[in-house]
């Protein structure tokens, strides 16, 4: 139920501009727009990742008018150092790329859980799944720029797995580096698409958000809106609960800004880079570690580079691989503990891609071993849960879909509501 504006342009001018160019009716509508009565707090990231993309892209215009691709490590500490609240921008830019993918995972999982990428939302799903991958790109790419130690031989690894790919890797690999190897025309590269793709993902979001007010927002209760009582106008009821929660998520994000700029950065990156020396552990930043791990965790580098990008394949095909009638997991109650062991894994994921891959997870010094330190490695503690991950996407999901008894499912959202409301008072 999308609805539309019943806005009437008051003034002369109103009139004529509305007439030429609708910009007051399509805010009119958006503000008007008809929102479930139930969405909670989980429901406010989005618009929490509009702010931060509006962020990143103000910030990084800002810092690219400093930039230097022919002398990279030194204009950043320029920007530092010289640059009138340079610092600043920097530390706005580098740490709001960590909170953008921070508000995303909780976006995606609470897509997950109450079932958003079910019909009619799948063309909504697949557009934010671009959208991922358009920000993990931009985001490696921009990890590049600072080109310490760790920007450099990140550049090198990444590249080169591209090169895994049969007749089409090999040219491709050869573009990006400019050249036979990582250097100044890579860096230049990187620079030019780090610049061109956040406007590229602010030209998807507009696309997402069309698509979503066709078959309008999802619930908690995964019902669809039946009625006018079922929903309430965007504004103010919704913009002021947003409101609420991204003042919330700006203060974490300023402690992170103000008191520990560097927490989620590598101290190499903080050495020029130098190709002779290679870091004892190259890392990627910590939003795309889960990955990382998957691609470790396989022996063989063709297959690593399929099970990596095949990861990212199977939230696309997720629409189609959830057999389920019941979009929402709160009428689920089996579904909901794969789901729960599911985000456990990914956390795991990340704390293996932290790690060097041969190191025990259990450390000798604990005083006990459960198998033989080579075998208890990240390597494969990461292979178990590699393949719960796909497990749960290609087993666990279509299965439960078909066997899983689920809890009654309300007939409205008006339903739940007030029987909530009933009870309280």
């Amino acid at each position: 139920m999308s609805g539309h504006s019943t806005y009437t342009p008051k003034s002369a001018f109103a009139r004529w501009l509305d007439s030429r160019l609708p910009i007051l009716s399509l805010r009119a509508e958006l503000m008007d727009y008809p929102t479930p009565k139930n969405l909670n707090y989980w429901w406010t990231f989005g618009g929490i990742l509009a702010l931060c993309l509006g962020l990143q892209i103000a910030t990084g215009v800002v810092l690219a008018m400093h930039y230097n691709v022919g002398n990279a490590f030194d204009s950043v500490e320029h920007i530092m150092r010289d640059v009138n609240y340079g610092w600043l921008l920097r530390y706005l830019h580098a740490n709001g790329a960590s909170m953008f993918f921070l508000a995303v995972y909780i976006h995606m999982m609470r897509g997950l859980y109450y079932g958003s990428y079910k019909a009619p939302r799948e063309v909504i799903w697949l557009l934010g799944m671009v959208i991922y991958l358009l920000m993990m790109a931009t985001a490696f790419m921009g990890y590049v720029l600072p080109w310490g130690q760790m920007s450099f031989h990140g550049a090198v690894v990444i590249t080169n797995l591209l090169g895994a790919f049969p007749i089409i890797g090999e040219p491709i690999t050869t573009w990006l580096w400019g050249g036979y190897a990582v250097d100044t025309p890579t860096l230049n590269r990187f620079f030019s698409l780090h610049y061109l793709l956040p406007f590229v993902i602010a030209g998807v979001v507009v696309l997402h958000i069309w698509a979503l007010h066709v078959p309008g927002n999802n619930n908690p209760t995964g019902v669809d809106v039946k009625s006018k009582a079922d929903t309430l106008p965007f504004h103010p009821y919704y913009t002021v609960k947003d409101g609420f929660a991204i003042v919330l998520f700006l203060i974490l994000y300023a402690v992170f800004v103000f008191f520990m700029p560097d927490a989620l950065g590598h101290a190499d990156n903080y050495t020029p880079a130098n190709p002779l020396q290679t870091p004892q552990h190259i890392v990627p930043e910590w939003y795309l570690l889960p990955f990382y791990a998957m691609l470790r965790a396989v022996p063989d580098k063709v297959m690593g580079v399929l099970v990596m990008f095949g990861s990212l394949a199977l939230l696309f095909l997720l629409p189609w691989l959830d057999t389920a009638k019941v979009r929402s997991m709160r009428y689920r109650p089996s579904m909901r503990w794969f789901f729960f062991i599911f985000v456990v894994v990914c956390f795991l994921l990340g704390w293996c891609g932290g790690n060097p891959p041969d190191d025990p997870v259990i450390p000798a010094n604990v005083g006990f071993q459960l198998f033989d330190s080579n075998i208890n490695s990240f390597t494969w503690f990461s292979r178990v849960l590699t393949l719960y991950y796909f497990a749960y996407f290609i087993v666990i999901t279509p299965i439960m879909g078909w066997v899983e008894k689920t809890l009654p499912v309300p007939e409205s959202i008006s339903t739940p509501v007030l029987a909530g409301e009933a009870k309280k008072g």
